[in-house]
C-alpha cells in the first residue's frame, strides 16, 4: 500500500476478529487507522454505517475526521469518528427516557460536580471537614469507572463508617441529578453500560450498527470503557485496538494498564501486530526512550527504530540552583531562536504545575511570548460560566446548579437566605428548584423578595419564547446580554478586568456563530453538549509562535522539534510519593511518563536538573534522577557538573555498602574543630540525628566558621541534606 511499510500494511489489511496494534510512539498509528477505514469500505466493500472509531480528545477525532474523508471520500462521512463521551451523548439523548430521564439532560462539568455534592452534605449534615467535596467526588468516580452502584457501594461499605458515610452521599447525589436531569461526565459511560445492559434490544440495535470497530488509544481505557467495548463488540468481535502500555500514564484518572495487557487473554484469537518503526525522533532521541524503558517489567517488548540519522546527541545539564535551570534552559532558547528556530518549536516539560513558575518568571524577563497548557480552562472562567447558566437554564429548566448561579447575577437582591427557602419548599413537594421559584406566592415567609423572583422567572420565560418564535442561538445570546444588563455592568465598570471579560464574552459569541455555521442542524441543546464535551488540549492552537509550557501528562499526543525536560532529579522525576508508595507499579509509571516526554522531541532533546531546590518551603539536595542514568552512555551528553555528580551517585548513593569500611578523607583526618566541640565522623560514616534518623556522610567541606556536612539519610523522604555540623549534633554510629 502506498505510503506505508510491511508492519502497518499488515494491519490494515488484518480486518476480520479482535486485533492489538501495540503502536510505539510516533509509528503512524493515525495513518494506519485512516487507511484500514478506506480498505474496508474500498477494498472489502463494508458500509460506512456499519464502522465506529473511537479517540479519546475532539482534536484527534477532527484530525481522523479529515483524514478519513480525503482517503476514503464522501461514502466515509456514515463512518462514526468519536470521543468516548460525545458517543455515548448521542446514544443516551436517543434512548436515556428508558432509564427514567429526559433527552435534554444537562452535563455537569466540575465546578457544578462540586457543588451538587456540597448540598447533599449539607442536607445529610455531614461534616464537610470530614468528607470534603474534592475527596467525596474522587470517591464518587472511582465507584462508577468500576460501575458500582450506590446501593453496591452502600453494600460493600458495611462495617466501614467512612464509607458508609460516602455512600449516604452517593446515593443523595444521584438522587440529586436525577431531580435536575443532569449527568457528570461519569455517567455518560455509565448510563450507557447501565442502558446496554438491561435494554438488550437497543444493545442489538448498535452490535449490528458498529460491525467493525477501532479503539484509539487503548492503553488508557478504564474500566467502564472497557465494559462499554466488551458489550458494543461481543456479537461481532471484529475489534481492533491500537495503543502501547509503554505510554500507559493516566493511572490517577482511572486508566487500567491491564486493558491492553490482557487484551490476548479476553480475545484468546486476537492477532498482535507491533508497529515500531518511528517517524518522528531522530535515532538517539529513540535509543534515550528505549534505554529508559527497558527497564520496566511486564511490558510488552518492542523497541522503537527509524530510518533517519542519529541526530545530535541528548543534552544533560545539572545547575546549581532551580533558578540557574531556568536561565539555562530560556538561554538556550534565545540562542536557537537567533540561529533561526521560531518559538513554537520549543516546549518546556515538567513533572508538577508548581515548576512553571520559575520558567514564566525567566522568559518574561527576556520577552519571550509563552502559553501555559493547563491554566483554567476558557469555558471555566467566571463570566463565561454565568452567560452558559442561562443558557442551560432556558434549554433544561431542572438543573438546579445552574439555576442557583444565575438567580442572583447580576444582582437582583435575591439572597442566600431566600434561595434557600425555596429549596426547602421545593424538596418538601418533591418539585426542582425552577418549579418553586415559579410558585413564589405559594411560599411563606418570602412576600419582601417574591417580585424580585417574579421578574427572574418572567425573565426566562421571556427568552425561551424568544427562541421558540425562531430567533437564532448568536441572537439569543446578544438578548441575554441586553436584558439582563451583564455587559453594560462591564462596560460601566470601565476597568482592564471587565474589558478581560468582555473580550472573553466576545470569543464566547464567536464560539456560537461558528458553531451555528458548521452544524447542520444546530439546536441549544447541542451547543451545550459541545461545550461541555470540550477538552483543554483540543483549544491548543498551532499558529501561535510561542514557547509552550505544560506537564508531561498535558504533552501527550504532542510533539515538538526541541524538548527541554525540567527537574530531572530524584523525589521530583520520579516523584517522592512514586518512590515510598506501595504500589510496585508507581515508578514504572512514572518511568512510562519519562519515555513519554522522550518521545515528545523530534530534532533536540534536552534534560536537566538542579543540585538543590526549594520544595514545600525548604532547600532539598536530591540525587540526579535515576531516568537520567538509564539513558545508554553513547547516546547523552554531559556538562561536568552533571558527569561529576553521577559518578559520585553510583559509587555512593546508588548502591551504599553500609558494611564496609571506607577510607577517611585524607585531607580532613580524623576529627573537626567546630563551634560545639568537636566532630568524630567523616566521609563514609554512619551517622544518626535526632530529625532525620540514621545516614551515611557523603562529603564535608570546611567553612569559614564551621564545616558543611552532606548526608544521605536512609528515610527516602528526606534524602541528601547538607547541614552545618555544630546545628546537626550528628552522631557516629558504630
Amino acid at each position: 500500500m502506498n505510503g506505508l511499510n510491511d508492519r502497518q500494511s499488515e494491519a490494515v489489511m488484518q480486518t476480520d476478529g479482535p486485533v492489538l496494534l501495540l503502536a510505539g510512539a510516533g509509528s503512524g498509528k493515525t495513518r494506519v487507522l485512516t487507511h484500514r477505514i478506506a480498505y474496508l469500505i474500498g477494498e472489502k466493500c463494508v458500509d460506512p454505517y456499519n464502522i465506529l472509531a473511537i479517540t479519546f480528545t475532539n482534536k484527534a477525532a477532527g484530525e481522523m475526521r479529515e483524514r478519513v474523508d480525503s482517503i476514503a471520500g464522501r461514502g466515509a462521512g456514515w463512518v462514526w469518528v468519536s470521543t468516548f463521551h460525545a458517543l455515548c451523548v448521542r446514544i443516551l439523548r436517543r434512548y436515556i427516557d428508558r432509564l427514567g430521564f429526559d433527552s435534554s439532560f444537562t452535563i455537569y462539568d466540575s465546578d457544578d460536580q462540586k457543588a451538587a455534592v456540597k448540598a447533599c452534605i449539607k442536607k445529610l449534615n455531614i461534616d464537610s471537614k470530614q468528607y470534603p467535596e474534592k475527596m467525596v467526588i474522587r470517591e464518587i468516580s472511582k465507584a462508577k469507572e468500576q460501575f458500582v452502584a450506590p446501593y453496591e457501594y452502600d453494600r460493600e461499605a458495611s462495617g466501614n463508617y467512612r464509607k458508609m458515610q460516602i455512600a449516604r452521599i452517593y446515593t443523595e447525589y444521584q438522587k440529586r441529578l436525577k431531580q435536575c436531569n443532569a449527568l457528570d461526565f461519569d455517567d455518560l459511560l455509565y448510563k450507557t453500560v447501565e442502558l446496554f445492559q438491561f435494554h438488550p434490544d437497543i444493545l442489538d440495535s448498535y452490535q449490528e450498527r458498529f460491525k467493525y470497530i477501532m479503539i484509539d488509544e487503548y492503553q488508557d481505557t478504564n474500566h467502564i470503557q472497557f465494559l462499554f467495548v466488551k458489550l458494543l463488540a461481543s456479537k461481532y468481535r471484529n475489534l481492533c485496538v491500537v495503543g502501547d502500555d509503554d505510554q500507559s500514564i493516566y493511572k490517577f484518572r482511572g486508566a487500567n494498564i491491564y486493558n491492553i495487557l490482557n487484551f490476548e487473554k479476553e480475545y484468546p484469537e486476537a492477532k498482535v501486530i507491533k508497529l515500531e518503526q518511528n517517524y518522528r525522533s531522530t535515532g538517539n532521541i529513540l535509543k534515550a526512550a528505549n534505554g529508559v524503558i527497558s527497564n520496566n517489567e511486564g511490558r510488552k517488548d518492542k523497541a522503537l527504530w527509524t530510518e533517519k540519522d542519529d541526530g545530535e546527541k541528548v543534552t544533560f545539564n545539572l545547575f546549581d540552583t532551580e533558578y540557574q535551570e531556568a536561565d539555562g534552559v530560556v538561554s538556550e532558547i534565545m540562542k536557537l531562536h537567533s540561529e533561526g528556530r521560531p518559538y513554537h518549536h520549543f516546549a518546556i516539560l515538567y513533572r508538577t504545575n508548581a515548576q512553571s513558575r520559575i520558567f514564566e518568571e525567566k522568559l518574561m524577563l527576556r520577552n519571550i511570548p509563552y502559553k501555559i497548557i493547563g491554566g483554567q480552562n476558557f469555558y471555566g472562567r467566571k463570566e463565561i460560566k454565568d452567560i452558559i447558566s442561562y443558557l442551560k437554564v432556558i434549554d433544561n429548566g431542572q438543573d438546579e446548579i445552574a439555576v442557583r448561579r444565575i438567580i442572583n447575577v447580576p444582582k437582583r437582591g435575591i439572597g442566600d437566605t431566600s434561595v434557600s427557602k425555596v429549596m426547602a419548599y421545593a424538596d418538601t413537594y418533591d418539585m426542582s428548584l425552577i418549579d418553586a421559584l415559579f410558585s413564589v406566592s405559594d411560599i411563606p415567609g418570602l412576600s419582601r423578595v417574591a417580585a424580585k423572583i417574579d421578574s427572574f422567572t418572567s425573565l426566562i420565560t421571556e427568552f425561551r419564547d424568544y427562541l421558540g418564535d425562531g430567533a437564532s442561538l448568536g441572537d439569543l445570546y446578544e438578548y441575554i446580554l441586553e436584558q439582563t444588563g451583564y455587559m453594560s455592568e462591564l462596560v460601566a465598570e470601565n476597568t482592564d478586568e471587565a474589558s478581560v471579560r468582555i473580550e472573553n464574552l466576545n470569543e464566547l459569541k464567536n464560539k456560537i456563530i461558528t458553531y451555528e455555521s458548521e452544524t447542520e442542524e444546530p439546536s441549544l441543546s447541542g451547543l451545550l453538549e459541545e461545550i461541555a464535551l470540550v477538552a483543554e488540549v483540543d483549544s491548543l492552537s498551532e499558529n501561535e509562535d510561542v514557547v509552550l509550557l505544560m506537564t508531561l501528562h498535558s504533552a501527550k499526543g504532542l510533539e515538538f522539534p526541541c524538548v527541554f525536560l525540567g527537574g530531572m532529579e530524584d523525589r521530583l522525576f520520579p516523584s517522592g510519593m512514586a518512590l515510598n508508595s506501595d504500589d510496585e507499579d508507581a515508578v514504572s509509571e512514572e518511568r512510562r511518563l519519562c519515555y513519554v516526554g522522550i518521545t515528545r522531541a523530534r530534532e533536540k532533546l534536552y534534560l536537566t536538573a538542579s543540585r538543590q531546590r526549594m520544595l514545600n518551603g525548604s532547600t532539598n539536595y536530591n540525587p540526579i534522577s535515576r531516568f537520567v542514568k538509564e539513558i545508554p552512555g553513547d547516546v547523552i551528553s554531559m556538562n561536568g557538573n552533571g558527569t561529576y555528580a553521577i559518578k559520585k551517585q553510583s559509587e555512593k548513593i546508588e548502591k551504599p555498602n553500609y558494611n564496609k569500611t571506607f577510607a577517611k578523607t585524607p585531607m580532613f583526618g580524623r576529627e573537626f574543630k567546630v563551634a560545639g566541640g568537636e566532630i568524630d565522623y567523616s566521609a563514609g560514616d554512619r551517622v544518626s540525628h535526632i530529625k532525620f534518623g540514621e545516614g551515611t556522610v557523603l562529603d564535608i567541606s570546611k567553612g569559614s566558621k564551621d564545616y558543611e556536612v552532606k548526608v544521605l539519610f536512609d528515610r527516602k523522604e528526606y534524602g541528601v541534606k547538607c547541614m552545618f555540623a555544630s546545628f546537626a549534633k550528628l552522631k557516629k554510629i558504630n
